[in-house]
């Protein structure tokens, strides 16, 4: 169900409910209100609409992703343009193939993430970025690598949000067979911004003039509110699945599920309970990883629906999965949809139906050219209907998949009791902590941007005044001239053009976001291609590697929200040449220790990460012997388990320079500790 539904549901409780008193509000304030959980839901329309688009064209449905586009919408895909639906329904179908449908065998998986999105100041227009990287194959023996970047617009037309225009900037290319290079082969441009920095953390810019006349109720507006919060509690939950997956995290990742949980495998089969979901993990292999083995599975443009009532919930995204184990000489990819069942019991989400249907499976010598071992016999249905044309875009084979598989309908969600004047300030408060959930992301997504572009000033001017970032291998630099400092003495000025880049992707966020609405702690997944003029040109190739921001945090600094603390922890796994992948690279000997940061010298940092002690052990630059892939780092977590408050083997809660240095602490500056467990409305479930 779309969000105008679950609107014009609640106006119809609503209005088959016995009148209430009037709340101390008066009809402005309602009205602004209104405006405010408006613009909040918009932003979170335009990341559904590019979500839905990498979901549509990975199965071929051509018109449902041109009819995302407005009347007038034009597509732009480096020297091709094309505008009107008919017209990018066209393309994007000789694109895939010629059919409507994919080809036998082939592959048409865009990854599209990294969202950093800015509102015009009266909220009728929306502009975008977005990172890209597309897996293509004919599945008669070719097989591509693209990436770029988008910078999309995006309007309102009778009350819908639409694409206006879909630009796509190529940045590299390339046969699976042999590896990508950039574009050209020439030095990468800086792809030009639509934003500014003070921007990314103020998505949302403030309304001017007096609010439109809404005909809403403090109550519906409460729904509403309730709905965005749920959603970010249930993608949380998704996003931590994948990360306890990553790691075979087993006892984590049953502890997510609800009572009488249920995991279906498309073409393998069905397990219930908490026995069964533990037999059906251990088919990926017994709990933890030895060197050598790769599990990465990161998750890429999770959809969210809350269903009317706010105790039942669906996800559904993209794995991709990165694969190996060295001493079964095993290396390989996977694509796999996902579409997930939760409930909320006690105020709590849990996972009540994990739903996988894998599209693609490849050695990594062959890669998907020839198909891979496709199943595309079972497909996962949407989650709603289409977000524009109202209709169900249906896929062959999906009937069985569009429901629930147990539960009858939920009952209404209870509101908050009290006074007008109290639930007014309420509803407000909980608002702010959804549009916080955005805001995060946004700075989050413009930290990678930057720093792929060597855009120092705009990096630091995301920064909090006295917040504080770790350069890798070397240590923390705290207050933001520091940081700064440290950067320059790094790189220097921000130049016009590279011959590389090395993509920070952070994806897959979990955002805890205070009870106030004025702190939030932050987990990324760092996902890192890179790409050069040769394919294997040093620093600069082909090439994937993966670390972790485990400890980000970020702070509202007056109506702007900046990063408070930044750590990086990297790499989990690496490669030397595309052609040897990740099973390519070899322990190197016992007790080696790569040399010292340069910086180090250079700009001394304020906390050295071999002070640190058992957070960075095993880390370069850090304590003790270095773990270099194929050995297996340690990895970290701010937060316990969300559902059962399990606390991980490796757990930070703050950030990681503060059991050195409380004035480095949130706490220390009047902001709250965001929770680091399971909790309702960012207060901790004990």
């Amino acid at each position: 169900m779309t969000r105008g539904a679950v609107r014009l549901l609640a106006a119809a409780l609503l209005a088959s409910a016995p009148a209430a008193p009037l709340p101390a509000q008066t009809r402005a304030e309602i009205d602004a209100l209104a405006r405010d959980v408006d613009r909040v839901e918009a932003i979170r329309a335009i990341k559904d609409l590019q979500r839905l688009y990498a979901q549509y064209v990975q199965l071929g449905q051509w018109q449902a992703a041109a009819d995302l586009f407005s009347e007038s919408g034009r597509l732009v895909r480096g020297t091709d343009a094309v505008q009107g639906r008919g017209a990018i329904r066209d393309w994007l179908k000789a694109r895939g193939g010629g059919q409507d449908g994919l080809p036998p065998g082939a592959l048409h998986t865009e990854l599209i993430d990294e969202p950093l999105l800015s509102m015009s100041a009266d909220g009728r227009t929306i502009q975008s970025r977005w990172m890209s990287l597309s897996l293509t194959g004919d599945g008669k023996g070719a097989a591509r690598l693209e990436s770029g970047v988008y910078e999309n617009d995006y309007v309102r037309e009778n009350g819908v949000w639409k694409i206006a225009l879909a630009h796509y900037h190529p940045q590299f290319e390339g046969d699976y067979a042999t590896g990508w290079t950039n574009i050209g082969g020439a030095d990468l441009p800086i792809v030009p911004y639509h934003i500014t920095p003070e921007q990314t953390g103020r998505p949302i810019p403030p309304a001017a003039g007096a609010p439109p006349r809404s005909g809403e109720t403090l109550a519906g507006l409460e729904r509403r509110i309730a709905a965005l919060n749920d959603e970010d509690a249930v993608r949380n939950l998704q996003h931590s699945y994948g990360y306890y997956v990553d790691r075979r995290m087993w006892d984590d990742v049953v502890d997510l599920f609800a009572e009488g949980g249920v995991v279906e495998i498309a073409g393998e089969g069905r397990h219930e309970g908490k026995d069964g979901i533990r037999r059906a993990l251990e088919r990926m292999g017994p709990a933890g990883l030895s060197a050598g083995e790769l599990n990465d599975r990161p998750l890429f443009g999770t959809l969210v629906e809350v269903m009317p009532g706010g105790t039942e919930a669906y996800s559904r995204g993209i794995e991709l999965g990165m694969l190996g184990s060295q001493s079964r000489d095993m290396a390989g990819w996977s694509i796999t949809i996902f579409r997930n069942r939760f409930v909320k019991e006690d105020g709590i989400w849990k996972l009540r139906e994990l739903r996988l249907f894998p599209l693609m499976a490849a050695d990594y010598a062959r890669g998907w050219g020839d198909g891979g071992t496709l199943r595309p016999a079972a497909l996962p249905a949407f989650l709603s209907p289409h977000p524009v044309t109202g209709k169900a875009v249906s896929l062959p084979g999906a009937a069985a998949a569009s429901g629930p598989l147990t539960g009858a309908a939920p009952a209404p969600q209870a509101l908050p009791a009290g006074p007008g004047s109290a639930r007014y300030a309420d509803a407000k408060r909980r608002l702010s902590r959804s549009l916080a959930f955005d805001a995060a992301e946004n700075v989050s997504s413009a930290y990678g941007f930057y720093i792929d572009d060597f855009m120092w000033d705009e990096m630091g001017a995301i920064f909090a005044e006295k917040g504080n970032k770790q350069s890798p291998f070397a240590g923390y630099y705290l207050g933001r001239d520091r940081i700064m400092g440290a950067v320059n003495a790094t790189w220097g000025p921000t130049p016009q053009t590279r011959p590389g880049i090395s993509y920070h992707w952070r994806t897959q966020p979990v955002i805890l976001v205070s009870q106030d609405g004025r702190s939030a702690n932050l987990r990324t997944r760092l996902f890192q291609p890179r790409t050069g003029k040769e394919v294997n040109g040093g620093f600069y190739g082909a090439v994937f590697s993966n670390g972790m921001y485990p400890n980000d945090q970020l702070v509202l600094e007056g109506d702007v929200w900046r990063l408070w603390s930044l750590t990086i922890d990297e790499p989990y796994f690496s490669m030397k040449t595309w052609k040897d992948g990740w099973n390519g690279v070899k322990a190197g000997p016992p007790g080696r220790r790569p040399p010292p940061s340069a910086l180090i010298a250079k700009y001394p940092p304020d906390i050295l990460l071999t002070e640190l002690g058992e957070r960075e052990a095993g880390f370069r630059g850090g304590t003790g012997e270095t773990i270099e892939w194929p050995g297996i780092l340690p990895m970290w977590f701010n937060y316990r388990n969300l559902v059962s408050g399990r606390t991980p083997e490796r757990y930070w809660p703050d950030c990681v320079p503060c059991g050195m240095l409380p004035a480095a602490r949130m706490t220390s500056h009047g902001y709250q500790m965001p929770p680091t467990g399971p909790s309702v409305d960012g207060v901790e479930v004990k």
